[in-house]
């Protein structure tokens, strides 16, 4: 999924793994985007104004863009529903077995593709999926033999990638299923590291259609069809007018059809829902600059930059580029501002324990290590900790003997 952005992103500094950095330590011896005002009601679906295009202007209330069923399953599809799960007693043999079969190749052989959008059918029938159809698919097969399978929406720490003149901002959906004894599992086609993940929510099966429509919208604007780019970014809004980066997207192509005054309140109305958007709050800044609204361009970009202040990711991406350049000192200094921002995120502990390792403050990183462990929620990231806690013990023991 996507949500537009016009500015430049940056780099991702992939996964650190501190048991590697330990032990060549111990043998050596882009902006972010989006934020505004709260006071106002929230936006209301006839407050979208009519899209002006050389072909004519286009009357949101004269459209009927329907969707498909998401969730449909043909007989092929049952059929093998049945045949994958024939036997298993149980709800996390279906789940796991249904997973595999979708990916292996002895099953579907899935395929990833970013773009591949559709319904369970057409992902089913054609082999590849997104994060968004592959929950489509996952979740009508998974109901099918009586799971708890719902959508879920992970907020992640901002990415971004290239759509034609603009930057985009990828969000993502993943699956989670309840068990019966209140256990979950969490399938995903393209996991996200953990570090990325900053919190999750469960969506309606409403919600995720509107996230269809606002993929295709962006898609065609990509595109420069400012007309079917419209009518799916409106069709998204029927269905979810409360989710704001909606809103912002319906923004974008205002902006693109050179309707300024539109856009502008379709960025105020995404304010109205979530007064911390950073990106509704950045494209009024692009916006304002644009006019030469010098006033109104200062008023948000200091917002913007209040908004950094108290974000705790932003700390830590400042610190990541100061990692990357070797300078460990500030990368400390950031990792530690973010922590105290944001004092219950076990990956900022991790990631503050290897800056301790580089600046061999092994104390403070095993601290570091065993709050990690002690903040995890997930079985498998407690794990992963605790076994870096422990290599670091191992590798510190050893040091001291040699020593």
């Amino acid at each position: 999924m996507y949500v537009t952005g016009l500015e430049r992103g940056h780099a991702r500094v992939p996964p650190v793994d501190l048991a590697r950095r330990l032990a060549l330590l111990l043998l050596v011896l882009s902006t972010l985007l989006v934020t505004g005002c709260a006071t106002s009601p929230s936006p209301s679906l006839s407050s979208i104004e009519p899209l002006v295009t050389p072909a004519g202007s286009i009357d949101p209330s004269q459209m009927n863009l329907s969707s498909p069923d998401f969730l449909y399953l043909d007989e092929d599809m049952k059929r093998f529903v049945a045949r994958t799960t024939a036997d298993l007693s149980t709800a996390r043999q279906r789940v796991t077995l249904l997973h595999q079969s979708i990916l292996n190749s002895s099953g579907l052989n899935l395929e990833y593709s970013p773009e591949a959008d559709g319904t369970a059918a057409d992902v089913f029938h054609r082999g590849s999926a997104n994060c968004l159809s592959y929950a489509h698919l996952l979740i009508a097969l998974a109901r099918e033999v009586g799971l708890d399978a719902r959508y879920q929406w992970l907020d992640v720490r901002p990415q971004w990638t290239r759509m034609g003149g603009r930057v985009a901002i990828r969000l993502h959906v993943n699956v989670v299923i309840k068990l019966a004894n209140g256990a979950e599992f969490m399938v995903d086609i393209d996991p996200l590291p953990p570090r990325q993940i900053t919190g999750s929510r469960v969506l309606s099966d409403t919600d995720a259609a509107a996230l269809h429509h606002n993929n295709l919208a962006m898609q065609a604007l990509q595109r420069e069809q400012h007309g079917q780019a419209y009518r799916h970014a409106v069709r998204a809004l029927q269905l979810s007018p409360k989710t704001a980066h909606l809103w912002v997207n319906l923004g974008a192509i205002y902006r693109a059809a050179g309707q300024h005054d539109a856009a502008e309140r379709s960025y105020l109305a995404a304010l109205t829902l979530d007064k911390g958007h950073r990106t509704a709050m950045n494209n009024l800044v692009v916006l304002y600059e644009l006019q030469g609204r010098k006033a109104d361009q200062q008023l948000f970009s200091s917002r913007l930059a209040s908004h950094r202040r108290r974000n705790p990711y932003y700390h830590a991406w400042q610190g990541e580029l100061a990692a990357q350049q070797g300078d460990w000192s500030s990368a400390y200094n950031y990792y530690n501002r973010a922590i105290s921002l944001r004092s219950d995120d076990p990956r900022l502990y991790y990631e503050l324990a290897v800056i301790h390792v580089q600046l061999g403050d092994f104390p403070a990183a095993t601290g570091n290590l065993e709050k990690a462990v002690e903040h995890a929620h997930l079985k498998r990231d407690k794990q992963y900790y605790q076994s870096q806690l422990n290599e670091l013990s191992r590798l510190l023991l050893g040091f001291d003997q040699d020593v």
